[in-house]
């Protein structure tokens, strides 16, 4: 049985709409209005091997910050409601990803407490049009929704491009590690839970 979700969030800053498999196979459908978000989440399915559509309209005239965090947020619902209780899950995961001279180390634990440390440094604030501070805050917000503890760390770079790149692919390949399935019956926690 796939672990699928669907949320939408409807503000007056933002229209958001996600649909979730965490079993895919990578397919992507995503339209943020935000080119370089849009490509970045299409990695994100990828490398994660998520079936991910996205779909956002948000008052970008203003600037990107509310459609950022607000895909954040759907995408952490979906992902927090796709896993359930999260047993025979691995739980955690983690991930080296290069892309020539940047690094990224990111590791994920399905842990159901909210938690992110967040060690990326960029050489400018922007990449193209997009704010690099707001890569933060997208990440925060899918790790409190989702209820997952995230440690990002950029160990190299200078590139920007790079940088994030490798973030979202770490992020990915973290995901998939943590949200495999063992073949397991129980919730890999001492406690019997993950739920908090």
């Amino acid at each position: 049985m796939n672990r699928t979700a669907q949320k939408k969030r409807s503000t007056k800053e933002t229209e958001v709409a996600v649909r979730l498999n965490v079993d895919g196979s990578g397919k992507a459908d995503v339209d943020t209005g935000i080119g370089f978000l849009d490509h970045m989440l299409e990695l994100l399915a990828h490398h994660g091997s998520l079936d991910l559509s996205v779909q956002a309209k948000g008052d970008l005239r203003v600037d990107f910050h509310h459609t950022v965090e607000d895909i954040g947020l759907v995408l952490g619902d979906c992902l927090e409601e796709a896993l359930g209780d999260k047993t025979g899950v691995s739980r955690f995961g983690a991930a080296f990803v290069p892309l020539d001279e940047a690094l990224a180390r990111v590791v994920v634990d399905l842990s159901g407490r909210p938690y992110m440390s967040w060690r990326v440094r960029f050489t400018s604030d922007r990449v193209g049009d997009f704010p690099t501070e707001l890569f933060e805050d997208f990440f925060r917000a899918l790790s409190d929704r989702a209820r997952l503890t995230l440690h990002v760390e950029s160990l190299h770079g200078d590139n920007n491009h790079h940088i994030i790149e490798t973030v979202f692919k770490g992020f990915a390949r973290s995901l998939r590690e943590a949200v495999r399935r063992t073949g397991g019956s129980s919730v890999p926690s001492t406690k019997g839970t993950l739920q908090d």
